[in-house]
């Protein structure tokens, strides 16, 4: 069933009588084909299996799971059948190429770091479709393409708060959900508690629930448009607390100077902060422009209109001194692109607050700073405002410049932040360098690059990682050879024995006189340590652990290299409750290598070669 073109300006404001029997049943539908697809392409994850093995297809494919479903739900019953059709694809076509480039630029890094959408992809992508779906509601709702500001204003507040509720209501969905698993669990049938658990559940119930959750909110929009009233009044109320404040701050900075405004050199970040609070809140006062707010609110917008332009100017000069001082770094970029768009609007808030009628003019302003925000995702998205490539290109040109040396390049900036540009960059870098500089930056790179879990030939690569103590002594029978995957606490366990090319030492000594060789694997700083003992089935577990600083006092390692160590009984017994045995933990004591051996040097330490 399709309404015809006139019903979609009514769309909007549905009444229970007018909403078509089929609206509710194809959006939970859809909903669940959402939880289907996000399950396999989980599943697909988890098992490394297609379409996870190829990044390119996969990241656009997690991107359009997550964000066109919701597009589709939302513009059933508001849009005409080719409207949504036509606007679907067109999303569809803008997060499959975003998304792609995407995990194109992050191919070839740490593992991990390209086998799923970035984190500012998909936040990108969330606030730019929010606001690009309110604009195409809105202006298929009036039939033209540029939308009077009170439809905007109405529709782009309704999905907000309808995102909201959703949230809530998932929420409370899981909240029922693991109320009625303990209440099984009392009775010993833990049937929920262990589908909760699984991704084919609660992935699924999770879309169903919000789509459920959509379609309630948009059949019943008096609710939703008496809960937004409501928070416009409670939020325009704080605009005049605001104001007070800011100006109060901005008056007392002729008499403390800047100075301590840029010492804490997140002053950017906070005067961003602000304008963005101000914005919010004189939307909150002039709402849809229908009636006049109350005169306190009036003055108070007008006067929060022009203090937007000293705080965007505060921040922008903060960001001039952090680019001036170190160049661009990815955060620098983001930040550059966040002060266009507070320009946009304090410049417009600006003027219009100098002119009479000024209210209305609010809604122009508001408009085209929406389309700038589009345009500003997008391109920070795309190869062209890359915020990786821009922060590669400053630092370079920083080093080309003499500006730095290159021991004061950031290598561990490039190689992880600035993804496919900045790794290309070091490789370059690398073939070029020439004398002692070269020596250290292979080594910095060969830190960088070896880290990577244990492939399917674990267990040469762990012989390979572990060097043996005493010398001429030889692992345990089946050592190199175990799971440590099956270990409890796996994750307190060297990284020698979860990473390929990090070495360690491993100390073979007899700790439990019951001549079963116990292991001590002591890695490099920060790379942990673990004493290692079989149980009656022979399974491997860890018994405990040395004091971290161990690490760092190479006469003590030495006297272990050398044999010179033996078992000694604790200075106090164990207890036995009950009869079951309880095990009293010492008091940690530090090794203090300065005082016991008169020096502190690492000369015998592990040699780290792995990302400090």
């Amino acid at each position: 069933m399709q309404q015809p073109a006139p019903a979609a300006s009514s769309a909007l404001s549905p009444d229970d009588d007018l909403v078509p029997a089929w609206l509710g049943p194809t959006r939970i539908g859809i909903g669940l084909a959402q939880g289907l697809l996000l399950y396999l392409l989980y599943t697909a994850a988890q098992d490394k299996s297609w379409p996870a093995t190829m990044p390119l297809l996969f990241g656009p494919l997690v991107m359009l799971g997550l964000l066109l479903p919701v597009i589709l739900i939302s513009g059933l019953g508001h849009l005409s059948r080719r409207q949504l059709a036509s606007w679907a694809v067109s999303a569809a076509i803008v997060i499959a190429l975003l998304a792609a480039y995407d995990m194109w630029r992050r191919l070839g890094g740490p593992d991990g770091e390209g086998g799923k959408p970035s984190g500012m992809l998909t936040f990108c992508l969330a606030v730019g479709f929010f606001i690009a779906h309110a604009l195409v509601l809105a202006a298929c709702r009036e039939g033209r393409r540029i939308a009077a500001y009170a439809s905007y204003f109405e529709v782009a507040w309704k999905l907000n708060l309808q995102i909201l509720f959703c949230l809530v209501f998932v929420g409370a969905t899981w909240m029922v959900l693991q109320l009625g698993a303990a209440l099984f669990d009392l009775v010993k049938l833990n049937f929920l508690s262990w589908a909760i658990g699984k991704a084919w559940f609660f992935i699924p119930v999770t879309a169903f629930a919000f789509s459920v959750a959509m379609h309630l909110t948009d059949v019943k929009p008096a609710i939703v448009r008496g809960i937004r009233n409501l928070l416009h009044v409670l939020l325009s109320w704080i605009l005049p607390v605001l104001t007070l404040l800011v100006g109060g701050f901005l008056a007392s900075l002729p008499f403390t100077g800047l100075d301590p405004l840029w010492a804490t050199r997140s002053a950017g970040g906070m005067l961003l902060s602000a304008a963005a609070a101000f914005v919010v809140l004189i939307n909150a006062a002039y709402q849809d422009g229908a009636s006049p707010p109350a005169r306190v609110l009036a003055a108070s917008a007008r006067i929060a209109c022009l203090l937007l332009v000293p705080l965007t100017l505060l921040a922008a000069h903060a960001l001039a001194l952090r680019v001036a001082d170190h160049g661009w770094s990815a955060d620098r970029v983001i930040a550059a692109a966040s002060l266009l768009v507070a320009a946009c609007y304090a410049g417009g808030y600006a003027a219009a607050a100098l002119r009479r009628g000024w209210l209305r003019t609010l809604a122009g302003v508001n408009i085209a700073a929406a389309f700038v925000v589009l345009a500003v995702l997008v391109l920070l998205l795309s190869p062209v405002l890359d915020p990786g490539r821009i922060a590669v290109n400053s630092q370079l040109a920083r080093l080309a410049a003499g500006q730095i040396t290159l021991r004061q390049l950031d290598v561990a900036y490039l190689h992880h932040h600035g993804a496919r540009h900045g790794r290309a960059a070091l490789a370059r870098l690398e073939q070029d360098a020439a004398g002692p500089d070269a020596d250290w930056l292979r080594a910095e790179l060969a830190r960088l690059r070896q880290p990577r879990p244990l492939g399917a030939d674990a267990p040469a690569q762990i012989a390979r990682n572990l060097k043996v103590w005493p010398a001429g002594a030889s692992l345990p029978a089946g050592f190199a050879q175990y799971d440590w995957k099956k270990v409890d606490g796996q994750y307190n366990l060297p990284l020698c024995l979860q990473r390929q090319q990090t070495p360690c030492d491993a100390y073979v000594i007899d700790l439990g006189g019951d001549a079963r060789l116990e292991v001590v694997v002591i890695g490099a700083r920060d790379h942990g340590n673990a004493v290692l003992r079989q149980d009656d089935q022979g399974a491997w577990e860890i018994a405990g652990s040395l004091p971290a600083s161990l690490t760092g006092c190479a006469p003590m390692l030495d006297a272990l290299r050398a044999g010179r160590v033996r078992a000694v009984a604790p200075p106090m017994a164990d207890l036995e409750i009950g009869g079951r045995h309880v095990a009293i933990e010492p008091a940690a004591t530090l090794p203090n290598c300065a005082a016991t051996f008169g020096q502190g040097q690492r000369a015998g330490a592990v040699q780290e070669d792995a990302p400090r």
